[in-house]
């Protein structure tokens, strides 16, 4: 799971380490963001898939946008993409680019319907006419935090010699709207655990074509995985490219 706030510089600096930027998600948006000549990532993270990006040769504008600035710290090692530490609304209406991502389930992170409405406005008012949008959330009847059980366990090492051991726990289940959760981030080498407390929103595919929709966007295309297989009632994502009308 990647939706959670670095706000711990330490935590932050483990991020890649625990959440590498996988392949199928990779394989999805990069050939968007290489064919858009200014690209925005809102909620960028570390910023690995724009520095991905630079990798493989985009030579336009790349943004990455993240409130967490302990995240951005590790971004900022890549002095060829510009970073902003805020919200979305910061960004102000400049129509700018042509290209906006939300990935990492980022989408997920917007909780109530005030804050989910004034990010896509903003994403939308970042966007020249006709540019596009494209993220990823979990579909709800995929039920994917049935998996995040204490039993669960990810390990990595530190790159200091110390394994930290990553395990989860509901808080609070799914009421047809939010799940929370608990991370606990532990080693023996450190003084004590870390544990942070999550909620994440699970919205079908009806409501992001409703919230979408009054954000002044068209849905383009609808996917239910990252290798593009169609989307099923069952799919473990909705993926969506819409256009800014």
């Amino acid at each position: 799971m990647v939706d959670r706030l670095y706000t711990d510089a330490r935590l932050a600096a483990l991020y890649d380490r625990l959440y590498p930027l996988l392949q199928a998600p990779r394989d999805f948006y990069l050939p968007l963001i290489m064919a858009a000549r200014s690209v925005l990532d809102v909620g960028c993270g570390t910023g690995a898939l724009l520095a991905a990006a630079r990798d493989a040769g985009h030579s336009g504008r790349l943004c990455g946008l993240d409130p967490a600035a302990a995240m951005l710290a590790q971004a900022r090692k890549r002095a060829d993409i510009e970073w902003i530490c805020g919200e979305a609304a910061a960004l102000g209406r400049s129509h700018e680019f042509d290209l906006a991502v939300m990935t990492g389930h980022a989408f997920q992170v917007l909780i109530e319907d005030l804050e989910l409405r004034a990010t896509l406005a903003a994403v939308h008012a970042a966007l020249r006419p006709g540019g596009r949008f494209a993220f990823e959330t979990r579909n709800p009847a995929a039920r994917a935090w049935e998996q995040w059980t204490p039993e669960r366990l990810l390990q990595v090492d530190d790159g200091q010699g110390n394994t930290v051991q990553v395990r989860w726990r509901i808080e609070a289940p799914f009421d047809g709207r939010t799940v929370s959760f608990a991370e606990s981030y532990g080693s023996t080498g450190w003084d004590a655990p870390q544990v942070s407390h999550s909620v994440l929103r699970f919205l079908d595919a009806d409501g992001v074509g409703r919230f979408l929709t009054g954000a002044g966007f068209v849905i383009e295309q609808q996917f239910g995985d990252f290798d593009r297989r169609r989307l099923a009632p069952d799919s473990p994502e909705i993926l969506t490219i819409a256009r800014a009308r």
